[in-house]
């Protein structure tokens, strides 16, 4: 009876090939990859449960609620945009995804696309870190506009769209601040990758907290269309809505900025750092600098 009943909220509500050759390929990749990248156990199963994640909030019964009720959608972004990327993410999967690909198609293609000058240059943009916090922060706003929502709702896809636009932000977002490598070769010093992070945070408490406390309803599609639970008013509906953005959300932000502060303090201690990026250098780097300091002057 269990079985049957988790087969049934596991089955698609919207069928969608794009969300299941992509759920795929990224497992059979891990796999493969994980024999040749030496991935612990703990990663794998961050791994795991990050794509699970995704899977569920993407290609289940549960879908229906997403669509029909306000709160149940900020669950589902809540998921796309922050659990599923960042656990994804924490398991730094990079060398086994790469490892995954056959070494011919890796030269032949993988390459290739990656040292393009046009793939370059995006990177480079949406890595940054004011355009990364701008765009991790932005897109919450922006399908969070009333008209915008309101179409992306009734637009399935537009809908699809916003859903992916959200997955795909928060593995750039994640993959960026959780990196734990020092820089180079990753893109980001330790500081700025706590700095990014922690930037992100005041913007999304006060969207979760004006959707909470304001007085009107914002999203009337969702009583337009049907509301999946007739016993939640669409105030209170919208109210756990905006604390869901309020608080998991912000505290997902906060936990990332301890992640990428515990980095940097494992860099450092291991002297892995260039001086300008340990947090106020040793006392002998400190003396050295006035002593060059006083001899130039």
């Amino acid at each position: 009876m269990l079985a049957m009943t988790l087969l049934y909220w596991l089955q698609p509500w919207e069928p969608s090939p794009t969300v299941m050759i992509a759920t795929l390929l990224t497992a059979v990749l891990f796999v493969r990859g994980k024999r040749h990248a030496r991935v612990s156990l703990t990663r794998q199963i961050s791994f795991w449960f990050g794509l699970g994640a995704l899977y569920v909030a993407l290609h289940t019964r549960l879908d229906y609620f997403f669509e029909h009720e306000f709160f149940m959608h900020r669950g589902q972004h809540l998921v796309l945009h922050h659990v599923g990327p960042f656990f994804i993410a924490l398991a730094y999967p990079g060398a086994a995804l790469r490892a995954g690909v056959p070494f011919k198609w890796r030269q032949r293609f993988v390459r290739p696309a990656l040292e393009a000058l046009p793939v370059r240059v995006a990177l480079d943009i949406v890595m940054h870190p004011v355009i990364a916090v701008t765009l991790f922060v932005g897109l919450i706003y922006f399908w969070l506009f009333s008209p915008i929502h309101f179409i992306a709702m009734l637009d399935w896809r537009l809908y699809r769209v916003m859903n992916w636009s959200m997955v795909i932000d928060g593995l750039l977002f994640w993959w960026l601040v959780l990196d734990s490598r020092p820089a180079p070769p990753a893109r980001l010093s330790p500081g700025k990758r706590v700095l990014v992070v922690i930037a992100a945070i005041p913007p999304q408490i006060v969207l979760g907290a004006l959707i909470f406390f304001t007085t009107r309803e914002l999203y009337p599609v969702y009583s337009i269309c049907g509301r999946a639970f007739t016993w939640l008013s669409p105030m209170r509906d919208q109210q756990i809505g905006g604390l869901l953005l309020w608080i998991p959300g912000s505290m997902m932000s906060v936990v990332g900025a301890l992640v990428a502060l515990r980095h940097w303090m494992r860099l450092s201690a291991r002297g892995r750092l260039k001086p300008g990026q340990r947090s106020g250098g040793r006392p002998e780097d400190r003396a050295q600098r006035k002593e060059r300091r006083t001899q130039r002057t």
